[in-house]
């Protein structure tokens, strides 16, 4: 299984830029709706199916990146001993589940647009579309320069 673990890395990288270009992405969209004061208007209702689709399309890329990163963990060179003395590790996965929580929240975000009952204003959605970026700062950080 060692062979695997550049394909592991490799597949792993793809998943998560392809997640957080999601991530990044959503968020933005929520700020447009926000905007948009008539909840039957077309552009309203364009806006969210684009987040719905995108939402859709964002799990299969949460997974993979889940996967995938397990998979280096328990099939990489590095036995399962390495991986509990690494800080840095630890880190990285409390910021990936972070970043679980602030996928599955915008999952409700999206379902209080669905209803027409969303009470955010467009300016609390450009603050919270900072969040992805900044765990991801953070964890590039660990995994390349590793801290601690």
């Amino acid at each position: 299984m060692a062979t695997l673990y550049p394909w592991f890395k490799a597949i792993h990288v793809f998943f998560v830029v392809s997640w957080f270009a999601g991530l990044f992405y959503l968020p933005r969209i929520f700020v447009n709706l926000a905007q948009v004061e008539d909840t039957s208007s077309a552009e309203y209702l364009r806006l969210l199916g684009m987040s719905v689709r995108l939402k859709r399309f964002m799990l299969p890329l949460m997974i993979g990146t889940w996967v995938f990163g397990l998979a280096i963990v328990f099939w990489g060179p590095f036995p399962w001993e390495y991986w509990k003395t690494q800080g840095w590790f630890h880190a990285k996965l409390a910021l990936v589940v972070l970043l679980t929580g602030y996928d599955g929240y915008c999952s409700s975000l999206l379902k209080a647009f669905k209803r027409g009952s969303n009470t955010r204003s467009h300016v609390w959605f450009r603050w919270f579309n900072e969040a992805p970026a900044v765990v991801l700062i953070a964890v590039v950080i660990l995994v390349i320069v590793r801290p601690f």
